[in-house]
């Protein structure tokens, strides 16, 4: 997909109309349920966790591999989302994804064996994978310049909504199960509701791209131009000069270099040095072990002997945490800076982790019969709780928004490629060791997490530069 990021600034502070503004706000939000499902489907499995170990009877590697198949989807829906949104256009690309998360929840919901179970996924994670690219890129080439900062953080809100909302439903299923995941329910099994519920924001998804116009880019890359001033006509206001901002994503469609790997090649280690600090942004954001919480928690809260109905609801509430971490994230991000912002996450993680890998190591007792003393369980839940809140409001954003601007513009598409497919990476990493590794010891894992935490304060301080207030062009 082409990139936005050198385009011209839209006639630079021009803002929308505000007879048009309610229209964009509509278009946005329908762009960014892509996002919601990201989120919804990356999390919904926490649910299942337990009763798809019973219901096929599988160890925590078999488990492990089943979780993380949707990563597998998810980089190559990544991997190809451009290039499809530029051949046949981003609004098909939404409708492909969405047909994507409406077959793999339905698939997910009435699965024969494990095999089809993890296939189910995969194309899942296809879904999520062209959502991840699709949504930021479109709703950045529908955005008026005013307004653009605010609308593209409707996909990370729509994100971290999805996750606490998934949650939400799983949580109330269970409920209507009687506390048992593998309680029936019409026929079908808890577990299975919770995957299955998908379809309804997935046809929701599909529905919407309907009734959203074409990206005004894209119709004029494939000389539709008419059609694209009549878009940019309802976004950004009938007082634009419709010849002349044509004329300008035209323009800034040529002259854009297309950046490819060899462009990232150079330095002592093969890339350029501020490559590697890209992937290692992205390395660390997933080491310190934050899907975990998203993929695993209520496994784990029921894993060290708190009740399913309760673990679920822990589940919810760390969603929330993360809503509540991302919207103070995004009121400070330029208010006080990237690196000041990274720092403050660490260390709070580091603390959080820390004091949770202290409390997991009084765990006692085998099978049904685990428990942890009062105080220590008091701790591990406020533990996971200021974990997520200090990784939402740091991390969890900061990390784009670097990948966003410190790259040069000749490189920028090339180099967040390969950071982003380094996040998948380590996020299939994290998430298919979990299950071993909290077999292994509970509490060595968090150990782990929290080194991970540790290691990334003097990365942030020697090499991770600041970007806040400086212009795209003025990163070399």
């Amino acid at each position: 997909m082409t990139s936005t990021a050198n385009a011209p600034a839209s006639g630079g502070g021009r803002a929308a109309h505000p007879d048009h503004l309610g229209h964009v706000i509509f278009i946005t939000a329908a762009a960014a349920m892509g996002g919601f499902l990201f989120g919804y489907d990356s999390s919904v499995i926490n649910g299942a966790v337990v009763a798809i170990r019973d219901r096929f009877e599988v160890g925590s590697e078999a488990l492990a591999q089943v979780i993380a198949a949707a990563l597998i989807g998810c980089a190559i829906g990544a991997a190809t989302a451009g290039r499809i949104a530029d051949r046949i256009g981003r609004i098909r690309c939404m409708q492909i994804a969405a047909a994507l998360f409406t077959v793999s929840a339905i698939g997910s919901a009435l699965p024969f064996a494990l095999w089809d179970l993890a296939m189910w996924r995969v194309i899942g994670g296809f879904g999520i994978g062209m959502a991840s690219v699709i949504g930021p890129a479109y709703i950045a080439e529908v955005s008026p310049a005013a307004y653009r900062g605010r609308l593209a953080s409707f996909q990370q809100a729509a994100i971290v909504i999805g996750i606490a909302v998934s949650q939400l439903v799983n949580w109330g299923i269970l409920n209507l199960a009687d506390g048992d995941q593998r309680g029936k329910l019409a026929g079908l099994e808890a577990w299975q509701w919770m995957l299955g519920v998908m379809v309804v924001p997935a046809v929701l998804y599909g529905l919407m791209s309907f009734v959203i116009p074409e990206s005004p880019r894209f119709l004029i890359s494939v000389g539709r131009t008419e059609q694209a001033k009549q878009v940019l006509r309802e976004v950004e206001g009938s007082a634009v000069d419709l010849e002349a901002r044509v004329a300008e994503i035209d323009l800034a469609m040529r002259s854009e270099h297309k950046s490819t790997f060899k462009d990232l090649l150079g330095g002592r280690f093969g890339l350029l040095p501020i490559v590697w600090i890209g992937i290692g942004l992205s390395v660390f954001q997933q080491l310190v072990g934050i899907n975990v919480i998203f993929y695993y928690s209520s496994s784990l809260w029921q894993s060290v002997g708190i009740d399913p109905t309760s673990s679920f609801l822990y589940s919810f509430t760390t969603s929330i945490i993360n809503i509540i971490g991302t919207v103070i994230a995004m009121v400070f991000v330029d208010r006080i800076g990237r690196k000041p912002l990274a720092l403050i996450g660490s260390v709070g993680m580091a603390v959080s982790l820390g004091l949770a890998a202290w409390a997991f190591s009084y765990k006692e007792g085998t099978g049904d019969a685990i428990h942890m003393p009062d105080t220590q369980g008091t701790v591990a839940l406020i533990a996971a709780h200021s974990f997520v809140l200090f990784f939402a409001l740091s991390w969890g954003v900061v990390v784009w928004v670097l990948l966003g601007e410190m790259f040069p513009n000749r490189i920028r598409a090339a180099a967040l490629g390969v950071a982003a497919a380094a996040q998948w990476v380590a996020n299939w990493v994290i998430t298919v060791s979990f299950p071993t590794l909290s077999d292994w010891n509970l509490s060595g894992a968090y150990v782990i997490y929290t080194a991970f935490a540790l290691l990334s304060i003097p990365f942030i301080l020697k090499w991770v530069p600041e970007t806040k207030g400086k212009a795209l062009e003025e990163m070399g």
